[in-house]
Formats: structure tokens, C-alpha cells, sequence
């Protein structure tokens, strides 16, 4: 294993075992649950939204160690963001974890830890999942639930 890999393996074993932004969010006005039906990797995302600026998110749930670490991660980098950016790095992130990103993730600081996920195919879903979530409570003023099926 190369030091970058062991870099990468590190952060996502630290947002697993002490995830930032994890938690119930009072005063919650964007909500989505996430569900992987394949591995049973479950995720619940609130937002607080102000304007057009994501003030807070906080996420609960379980799931698999890169499910965990994406969620926290994501939260962390989408907090204080405008619903476009938080859609465009969503965007980006998930180019990134099909392996279709001529970058390599460069410019997603913390999140490129997640660019080795496109060898595994089956655990693109996992690293995604919180992300569909955000996306689906962005999209809707009532709590949305989203499926990767």
C-alpha cells in the first residue's frame, strides 16, 4: 500500500469511527433518508437552509465505513455552501467516485480520499449515499427519502 492510499484509508477510519456533524438537527427546514437496500447502509440528512445558504447539516444513521466517512465529510464541506454549491460538488464528487474524473479530485480537497472508490463498483453506492440524500433534501421542502437501488 502506498503512503497515499494509507493517507486515504486513515481519514475515512477517523470520519468511521468519530464522524463530524453527526447528530439530530433541531430546527431542521430540509430533510432526506437514504436507504442502499444492497447492503443495508441507511442515512438521514437535515439541513438548515437560509436564504439560499446551507447554515447547518447534521446527518444519523448507519452504514459501512465509507458510508460513514462520506456522510461526514460531506456535511463538512457543504456547510455555509449556496444550494448551487452544494450541487456542483456533488456533481464533482460523483465523477469522482465513477472514476470519470480527468483530475483525479484535486480541486475536492479532503473528498479526493474517496477517488480509489470507482475499483470497487459495488461501494460507489456506499460513498454516494449521503450525497443522493443531500440532493433529495435540497430538492424538497418535505422530508424525501431517496433509494440506490
Amino acid at each position: 500500500m502506498t503512503d497515499l492510499q494509507e493517507l486515504y484509508q486513515s481519514v475515512i477510519l477517523d470520519h468511521n469511527r468519530k464522524p463530524r456533524n453527526f447528530g439530530e438537527l433541531a430546527g431542521a427546514n430540509r430533510e432526506a433518508d437514504g436507504k442502499n437496500p444492497l447492503c443495508g447502509d441507511e442515512v438521514h440528512v437535515a439541513l438548515v437552509v437560509e436564504g439560499d445558504v446551507i447554515t447547518d447539516v447534521k446527518f444519523t444513521g448507519h452504514g459501512c465505513a465509507i458510508s460513514k466517512a462520506s456522510a461526514s465529510l460531506m456535511t463538512a464541506a457543504v456547510k455555509g455552501k449556496s444550494r448551487a454549491e452544494a450541487e456542483a460538488l456533488f456533481e464533482r464528487f460523483h465523477t469522482l467516485v465513477l472514476g470519470k474524473d480527468a483530475e483525479g479530485g484535486k480541486d475536492l480537497g479532503q473528498l479526493v480520499v474517496f477517488s480509489g472508490v470507482s475499483r470497487f463498483p459495488v461501494r460507489v453506492k456506499c460513498a454516494s449515499l449521503a450525497w443522493h440524500t443531500l440532493k433529495a433534501a435540497l430538492e424538497s421542502e418535505a422530508p424525501a427519502s431517496v433509494s440506490t437501488e
